[in-house]
């Protein structure tokens, strides 16, 4: 653990939570915020990108850590927002609205596991036979 990955990771988390903000107020305007979709928006997303990197970097990127460590901790975990989905199904919870709240934990699960892999998968399809 050096010094220079520390602020790698500072910067990348600085990034990916204003990157967080600015998505989940726009997804908000578009969609509404009666329903936690701007954080469902970046935990998907995020998770795409995090499969994207993940396959890029096990086939043909070799970052250095602190490029890893700002992108990969840092962006990525400050973009995705797993502390906001325990936020927001307490929030529905609250309103008692139980169905949504299970729907909401449903879609997050399957939507983001799911983005991963196709992250990953796009990858190798552009790929192809090189790798």
């Amino acid at each position: 653990m050096s010094v220079s990955t520390i602020l790698a990771v500072a910067a990348g988390g600085a990034l990916g939570s204003v990157g967080r903000y600015l998505t989940m107020v726009t997804v908000g305007h578009w969609l509404g915020t009666g329903f936690p979709y701007g954080t469902l928006t970046v935990n998907v997303a995020g998770c795409f990108v995090m499969g994207v990197l993940a396959e890029l970097a096990a086939l043909v990127w070799s970052p250095s850590p602190e490029l890893r460590a700002l992108v990969m901790v840092g962006v990525l975990g400050g973009f995705t927002t797993f502390s906001s989905f325990a936020l927001d199904i307490g929030v529905l919870v609250g309103r008692n609205a139980y169905l949504e709240a299970g729907m909401y934990m449903a879609a997050s699960l399957v939507l983001t596991v799911t983005g991963f892999f196709a992250g990953l998968a796009l990858v190798r399809s552009l790929a192809g036979p090189v790798l």
